[in-house]
């Protein structure tokens, strides 16, 4: 009898322990420091740019910028940065995450987010550029539904055999279906790898008001922070194959966008975009780059 009743005291703490564990929050994941993932390119001199474990600053004075890159070259993945952009008068200030193909030669991909700087009190435009075999010339310009430069935001993008998709935190703001198998001269960036790189660097030549309007350097410094340096993508090297199904972001449901995600695009598309190559016909000689045709 003493023996049953032991067992069935062990059975109610076996289950009890179970429940607690069942109830017990789980850990947030740690976040990766700078130094897991990311190696500086330029700027390392102590001041341009600082790593402060899993945030970087990055910092443009008139003396230089800075920037950062993955160690390692990745061919499909789902790769996203936390950025908050300088505040205050940035113009001719551009601050970047984008993936690109080496060398950097004519023939590169390159997937480009670009913050442009302006004036004080004039919003920060996103530009976004797609390259392939080193024709560009496909900008996309939209002004964001918040200050970019107040809090940090994620920015993401979705690169794999089917398609590019781009997003601000959870929202598509650009897309780009892989039809290179069906439509002939179809665009899409294809080369095996490309890097991760991040950067602030002065673009007074072009980027506010056409290059009419400078970096002001009394107002500077101009300093952008960066988290979340973990990396979900496929490194060169990898023992599976980066257009291999069994990577997540390959899966069925990141073949393509939800009918959510169309929506919440389309709504950036019609009350965000205030410039999209595609629409600028003068600018083909009143016709516009094959792509346009299956937005």
């Amino acid at each position: 009898m003493a023996s049953k009743a032991s067992a069935w005291v062990l059975l109610v703490v076996r289950l009890l322990v179970a429940v607690v564990a069942g109830l017990a929050p789980v850990a947030a994941a740690e976040e990766a420091a700078f130094d897991e993932n990311y190696v500086v390119q330029w700027g390392e001199d102590g001041y341009h740019l600082v790593i402060r474990g899993t945030e970087a600053n990055i910092t443009m004075d008139q003396s230089s910028g800075a920037g950062f890159r993955s160690k390692s070259m990745y061919g499909s993945g789902f790769f996203h940065m936390r950025m908050k952009l300088p505040s205050g008068y940035t113009a001719g200030v551009v601050t970047t995450f984008y993936l690109i193909s080496q060398p950097e030669d004519g023939n590169r991909d390159e997937v480009d987010f670009e913050f442009l700087g302006d004036k004080a009190g004039v919003p920060i435009t996103l530009q976004t550029n797609v390259f392939v075999n080193g024709r560009g010339d496909r900008e996309q310009r939209l002004h964001l539904w918040f200050d970019p430069a107040a809090d940090f935001h994620d920015y993401k993008i979705l690169w794999n055999p089917y398609q590019l998709v781009m997003f601000v935190d959870d929202t598509p703001v650009r897309v780009l279906r892989n039809l290179t198998g069906t439509v002939p001269g179809y665009p899409f960036p294809a080369k095996e790898t490309m890097l991760i790189r991040a950067s602030i660097w002065d673009g007074s030549d072009w980027a506010t008001d056409g290059g009419r309007t400078k970096v002001d350097w009394s107002q500077g410094p101009f300093t952008a922070g960066y988290q979340g340096f973990d990396v979900s993508g496929c490194a060169n090297g990898s023992a599976t194959p980066c257009h291999s199904p069994d990577l997540w972001w390959n899966g069925g449901e990141y073949r393509n966008i939800t009918a959510e995600q169309r929506a919440a695009y389309e709504d950036v598309k019609r009350n965000y975009v205030n410039y999209d190559y595609c629409a600028d016909k003068a600018r083909f000689n009143n016709t516009v780059p094959i792509e346009c045709n299956y937005a």
